[in-house]
């Protein structure tokens, strides 16, 4: 790549970058975009800092976001073409069983985060004309009993991005929405290990196919935008007999 082509490049910055989804929605986009590649997990960070193009960046994103500021590292972009918040938290608590600690919990990681996250770098994906993707669930409408904390997080992440579209809008930002349903991840692996459920890896969707859907999303022409996208297994598991 020429040094102009490497000036020219889009930036893409992903949160949650060691999760689940992680590495394969980071292998998609370094296609095109030099890619800043946020996690907490040393080893996974190493493993993404060998491909060319990303530049992964250790963060505890809650202390780094809520209480310094932002993430230093992306304080001095110029611009940003493409910023997907990807962290979330996932724990199994109904009303009856939570803490005021667990509510916070995930409504700093699942909502504010990606609120406050999104604020310091509105000028940047301005410059850009940039799309923001927020990565939600199929908890994020209807009802989850027994997980009701991590849905009432994502209901109000969607409700975020609703907003935030509407008001972006006339500055050419665009704003989207991804809806997985059940993914192969270590979350999905802690929740159904903790109901006591058999993890059936065959049954769910692979983590390529996420970052499939944000490519879709992030290719769509100029004079659209995509606003939600859900993304289910081949059978859902209500439905396996």
């Amino acid at each position: 790549m020429s040094e102009n082509q490497e000036k020219t490049k889009k930036v893409a910055v992903v949160t949650g970058a060691t999760g689940g989804m992680g590495l394969e929605i980071i292998r998609d986009l370094v296609e095109d975009h030099t890619v800043f590649a946020l996690g907490r997990n040393e080893e996974k960070l190493q493993e993404l800092a060998e491909i060319p193009g990303v530049i992964s960046i250790q963060s505890d994103i809650l202390a780094d976001v809520l209480e310094r500021g932002g993430v230093e590292k992306l304080s001095q972009l110029g611009h940003v073409d493409t910023l997907i918040h990807a962290a979330a938290v996932a724990r199994n608590y109904s009303v009856e069983s939570s803490s005021v600690e667990q509510w916070r919990a995930h409504l700093e990681l699942n909502v504010i985060v990606p609120a406050e996250l999104t604020r310091q770098l509105l000028p940047a994906l301005r410059a850009a004309k940039g799309q923001i993707i927020f990565i939600n669930s199929g908890a994020g409408t209807g009802a989850h009993p027994g997980n009701t904390i991590y849905t009432a997080s994502k209901h109000a992440l969607r409700g975020l991005a609703d907003s935030l579209r509407k008001e972006e809008a006339g500055v050419g930002v665009r704003v989207s929405t991804i809806s997985p349903g059940p993914t192969d991840t270590e979350m999905l692996r802690g929740l159904m290990q903790a109901q006591g459920i058999e993890y059936r890896r065959e049954l769910y969707i692979e983590p390529k196919e996420i970052a499939s859907a944000i490519r879709y999303v992030i290719d769509a022409g100029s004079s659209t935008q995509i606003t939600n996208v859900d993304v289910r297994p081949r059978i859902e598991l209500g439905d396996i007999k």
